[in-house]
């Protein structure tokens, strides 16, 4: 076993003060305790998960950092491959920064373009809200979904990269289905 996946005693990594079971690390951070033996299984711990006595697994403060990035992470869409790059580079220690800057970046940028999509669809949604409410309260409820001169007036969604669009709709019913 290498020192990712052996188990190390409590002593080796936190002291009897800090220490918290699975379960207090899922109160504390939300995941659940399925989700934190996968991250170890994955080897997404920096630290290698400390064991008590009994053989338990027993977490650190670091852990509960550790555990609140990776959270960040996952929910702005960063992939468990790149989790795991960006671990292991944090594992290895110093001399890596510019690899660990160069994934960061790629993902800030696709945070950045993942928001501006959702602020189109915001803009969107709000626009069809207002087109209701407009219509309620002028007495036309039949036509909620159109603007003053019968338009439908939403803003295209923006072009995704690396993802097939759907076809264009030209009007024609399918024949044969």
């Amino acid at each position: 076993m290498d020192s990712r996946t052996s188990p190390l005693r409590l002593d080796s990594v936190t002291t009897t003060a800090e220490a918290m079971s699975i379960g207090e690390l899922s109160a504390e951070t939300g995941l659940s305790a399925h989700t934190l033996r996968f991250y170890e299984q994955e080897n997404l711990f920096v630290n290698p998960v400390a064991r008590d006595s009994t053989g338990r697994r027993v977490y650190g403060r670091s852990d509960v950092q550790w555990l609140q990035l990776l959270t960040r992470l996952r929910d702005s869409g960063m992939p468990l491959a790149d989790l795991a790059r960006y671990t292991e580079l944090v594992r290895a220690g110093e001399g890596n920064e510019q690899q660990r800057i160069e994934l960061l970046r790629e993902h800030q940028d696709k945070v950045r373009r993942q928001m501006d999509r959702l602020a189109a669809s915001l803009e969107a949604v709000s626009r069809k809200v207002e087109l209701y409410e407009s219509a309620l309260a002028g007495g036309h409820p039949d036509r909620p979904w159109q603007d003053g001169e019968g338009d439908c007036v939403v803003p295209a969604p923006p072009v995704r990269s690396g993802r097939q669009q759907p076809p264009k709709f030209t009007g024609h019913a399918r024949s044969g289905g």
